[in-house]
């Protein structure tokens, strides 16, 4: 049986999900999973997680692209032998490889060693353009949504609304609530 495994990172990504589960369907997958998550939050990959439970012997898991399916090459060697112990296989369309092959298993080591290393590239990259902004005052972070309404949060307070409601009304979290109310404290006593 052929199984498939669409994912993007974001529910924005339509376009891309519905480009995968075509190409999947085309590729003849009997069956398909498909979900929208971030590949750096792998624990939360829950459809991946039923896919690899669903497969069975002589089965084959189909994904478009390699970055669909892991990030890093601990976790794709960790897929593999999840299918290898139960004797399925991997297919990446994309790239043509196919670990039913000794050429395939090795050459998607070798491309997943480099998709892994091309990432921590682009990560180190990304932090040293954010430090050069910092030291030339151009990067200031996030800016802090909570605390543009901590007039707000106090007038509510004041209003013997409870912190959850506040909360809500606002749409910020129970913390934030919390935070702004005991710096408003703090400032009060000093």
């Amino acid at each position: 049986m052929l199984i498939g495994y669409a994912r993007t990172s974001t529910v924005d990504q339509k376009a891309g999900l519905e480009a995968q589960m075509l190409e999947l369907t085309e590729a003849g997958c009997d069956k398909v999973f498909e979900e929208q998550v971030s590949s750096i939050d792998v624990k939360a990959r829950q459809r991946l997680a039923d896919a690899l439970e669903f497969i069975r012997e002589g089965d084959t898991l189909i994904v478009t692209r390699l970055d669909r399916l892991a990030r890093s090459v601990p976790h794709l060697l960790e897929i593999l032998d999840t299918l290898a112990a139960k004797g399925a296989t991997l297919r990446i369309l994309g790239m043509g490889i196919d670990t039913g092959t000794p050429t395939g298993k090795l050459m998607l080591t070798i491309l997943g060693g480099i998709a892994e290393f091309e990432r921590e590239i682009m990560l180190e990259r990304q932090r040293e353009g954010i430090a050069k902004a910092k030291a030339a005052g151009k990067y200031k972070g996030r800016k802090p949504t909570a605390k543009a309404k901590s007039k707000e949060v106090v007038d509510l307070h004041e209003a013997r609304t409870g912190a959850t409601e506040i909360a809500r009304k606002l749409g910020i979290s129970r913390a934030s609530v919390y935070r702004i109310l005991r710096e408003l404290e703090t400032t009060e006593v000093a």
